[in-house]
Parts: structure tokens; C-alpha cells; sequence
């Protein structure tokens, strides 16, 4: 089996059940167009300049900027952090919320890629975007070249992360030092896996129906054999040298089966750990219940073992 079924109680499924009610009123996110990223986007920034924003650094490091959280004290460790948003929306801030706890929890920094937007780009140059501040970590940033890296990335910020950890195979230098991976929920195929082809509208959160079509929209031109290409397509890269890799997806998300079939193929060559949440959609990590601050604490626990 290539993954374990989260151990929640009864209390905390519940929660999410009826926390899952509330989302079903929500609109589907959907990608159709480039007017209503680009909406949501300004949407993000306004409410993001209204917030008190903790001491951060940005910085440009190959042409790619980074936004630099540290600890008060020494760093144990530094994280390299790749945000979701399914390609189209989000920047490197908008995770500081979990940046700071793990921070908090595990003594580490945290660099976090805002990489381009698939609105203007395509999405070869945020995956380009994403080696290059990985190699400027790994290869040439002296502040952290002591400390063990890990990559951690959510929903399309998991495509962008193994697609980064696939490509560094070229310089086995660097790899060698990412002590490993937390990945919640990504899309590692980019033609539809079974469970993204399967996907129904009473989809929570994702557009069930659409989502074959929005992953076309983001590639276009290609050919499916072509989308399935590594790193394109993570799922069917070779995992040979990978580091461990802890990974989690709830049951609902229509992406469940991205993350069961590239742990499968991963945890072949490496030391794998993915579980699977009852309840749960995708995004769960964001949302203020209980199994969520369980499993957030888990990956930091993860990676405090780590480092």
C-alpha cells in the first residue's frame, strides 16, 4: 500500500464534515481564462497590505525574487517553500502564516520562491523559476551553506517542487543536500490522473469537470504524451536519488490519486510516508479545524527529526 490513512477520531472527522458544508457553498476555483487570476491576484494584494506583514527579507537571486524569514536565533535548518495557487495566483508571502510556524516550531529560515504567474508565463518558466532559487540556495547562498534544505510545496506548488528536486538530478552536489520533502496535495501529472479525470461537480473547492481542460489550458500546444514528459510531469520521472519525502492528500481532493501514485513510484527508491485524510478536500491544511493543526504539526515534528 502506498500510503496510510490518517488516524483522526470521530470528533475530528465530524468537525470536517460539517466544516465541509460550509465549502460547498463556496464557487469552484477554476481556470478558464486569465481575467479572473488576474482578479483574484489584485484581490490578494490589497488584503495582504492591510495585514501586519512579520520581518522579512526579499531578495533577487538569479533574476528570481525570494522573500527570507529567520528565527531569532541561530537557523537549524532552511526550508525552501513554493506556494500554491494553481499556477495562476498567489505570491510568497501568502504563506507566512505557515512559514512562521514552522519557523517557530523547528528553528529553521524559510526562502520562499515567488516564482511567475502562468497568466504571462508559460510554465516552464516557473519551474525555471523555481530551480534557479534552489540552486542559489543549495549551491551558492554562504548564509545557509552549512544547514540541511528542505522543499516543501502545496497543490501546484508540489508540481513545482518535485519538478525542481527531478531537475537538480543534473547537479547530484545539490541534491544531495535536500534532506527531504513535504508535499501536501499536488499534481504530479498534467494530463489527469484517474481520480482528476473521475472528478465530479460536487467537487469541494476545484472545478471537477474542468480541471482535464484548465490543465490543457496551462500547456497549450502540447500533445498529452508530450504533458506526461518529465519534469513536466513528475509522476513519471526517475525518483533515483530523491531524498525522503512526507506527503499527505485528503480523500475528497480530486488529486488524491497524484499523490497515491507518485508515492508509490517514489517510495520505491526512497523513504516515502503519505497519508490519506478521511473528509478531507483539498486545501485542508488552511482550514481551522483540528485534523489540519494535527497534520501540520506532524510535518514539522518531520522535520525537526531531520534536521
Amino acid at each position: 500500500m502506498a500510503y496510510k490513512r490518517w488516524p483522526a477520531s470521530e470528533p475530528e472527522l465530524a468537525e470536517m464534515r460539517r466544516f465541509n458544508k460550509k465549502l460547498a457553498w463556496l464557487p469552484r476555483f477554476k481556470i478558464r481564462n486569465r481575467v479572473t487570476p488576474r482578479v483574484i491576484q489584485a484581490l490578494l494584494r490589497v488584503i495582504q497590505s492591510l495585514k501586519s506583514a512579520p520581518a522579512a527579507q526579499t531578495r533577487q537571486v538569479s533574476g528570481v525574487p525570494v522573500r527570507i524569514l529567520r528565527p531569532s536565533g541561530k537557523a537549524k535548518g532552511v526550508v525552501l517553500d513554493i506556494h500554491g495557487g494553481g499556477w495562476v495566483i498567489g505570491n510568497a508571502q501568502m504563506d507566512d502564516d505557515l512559514n512562521l510556524g514552522m519557523l517557530r516550531a523547528c528553528d529553521v529560515a524559510v526562502v520562499s520562491v515567488d516564482y511567475r504567474l502562468a497568466v504571462d508565463t508559460p510554465v516552464e518558466g516557473l519551474m525555471e523559476d523555481c530551480l534557479a532559487a534552489a540552486r542559489w540556495l543549495l549551491g551558492d547562498c554562504p548564509e545557509f551553506a552549512d544547514l540541511p534544505v528542505f522543499v516543501v510545496g502545496e497543490s501546484a506548488g508540489g508540481h513545482l517542487a518535485v519538478a525542481t528536486l527531478l531537475a537538480l538530478k543534473q547537479w547530484p552536489d545539490l541534491l544531495r543536500r535536500v534532506s527531504g520533502a513535504v508535499l501536501y496535495y499536488g499534481v504530479y501529472d498534467l494530463t489527469g490522473t484517474p481520480s482528476v479525470r473521475a472528478a465530479g461537480p460536487d467537487t469541494l473547492l476545484l472545478d471537477g469537470p474542468g480541471m482535464v481542460e484548465a490543465l490543457r489550458r496551462l500547456t497549450p500546444g502540447l500533445s498529452d504524451e508530450q504533458r506526461r514528459q518529465p519534469p513536466l510531469s513528475p509522476l513519471y520521472g526517475d525518483f533515483t536519488g530523491l531524498p525522503p519525502a512526507l506527503m499527505f492528500v485528503g480523500a475528497l481532493d480530486p488529486l488524491m490519486d497524484d499523490t497515491v501514485l507518485i508515492a508509490e513510484r517514489w517510495g520505491a527508491q526512497a523513504q516515502v510516508e503519505a497519508h490519506l485524510l478521511a473528509e478531507s478536500a483539498h486545501g485542508f491544511i488552511h482550514f481551522p479545524v483540528a485534523m489540519a493543526h494535527s497534520v501540520l504539526a506532524y510535518s514539522r515534528a518531520w522535520i525537526g527529526q531531520r534536521l
